[in-house]
């Protein structure tokens, strides 16, 4: 993070700009030339392949895939940084320009404006059978939960083969079930 913010800085935008521009705007996130970073600033990351709304986009998406008040942007950032690669950027590219004309037919600028979770819920059930939510989708089971930082947040403790398995190492402490 501390790489990103110097690059950042290299660019032309310092941290303390970074910050205003975050606060001042209200948004959930702060998009600039080659980079995304959380409207508190306690996360960023820079992008190669896709463009820095894009990804930003598939931030916000994958939350509203996978809601969790209590898991912050950066893990949602983390699992899906993945496509922006060189193989899959043009389909990724594709389909946020999809995902965006169909909130400019529910009458918002884009996905990113839609201030209302249930109504970017509504986009994304429009469409849920293609290829594109799809593939996000299934990603992100694996990305976001497979993060070993955001377990404990969950209660999980992690494999429990190595311990002699669950039935003897307390299958029924968590509390959340």
């Amino acid at each position: 993070m501390t790489a990103t913010l110097k690059k950042t800085t290299q660019r032309g935008l310092t941290r303390r700009q970074l910050l205003t521009r975050a606060v001042a705007a209200g948004a959930s996130f702060v998009v600039g030339t080659g980079f995304v970073a959380g409207r508190d600033a306690a996360w960023a990351m820079e992008v190669q392949h896709l463009q820095p709304e894009s990804m930003a986009t598939l931030v916000q998406m994958a939350r509203d895939i996978y809601p969790h008040d209590h898991v912050g942007d950066k893990f949602y950032a983390a699992a899906v940084k993945g496509y922006d690669s060189d193989d899959d950027s043009d389909a990724i590219e594709a389909g946020i320009a999809d995902l965006n004309a169909a909130a400019r037919n529910a009458g918002y600028d884009s996905y990113l404006d839609i201030g209302w979770e249930r109504d970017r819920v509504d986009i994304l059930r429009g469409m849920e059978s293609s290829p594109f939510f799809q593939q996000i989708r299934g990603g992100l089971v694996t990305g976001l939960y497979n993060q070993k930082d955001l377990w404990p947040l969950f209660g999980y403790e992690g494999e429990s083969f190595s311990k002699g398995g669950y039935l003897n190492n307390g299958f029924d402490d968590i509390t959340w079930v």
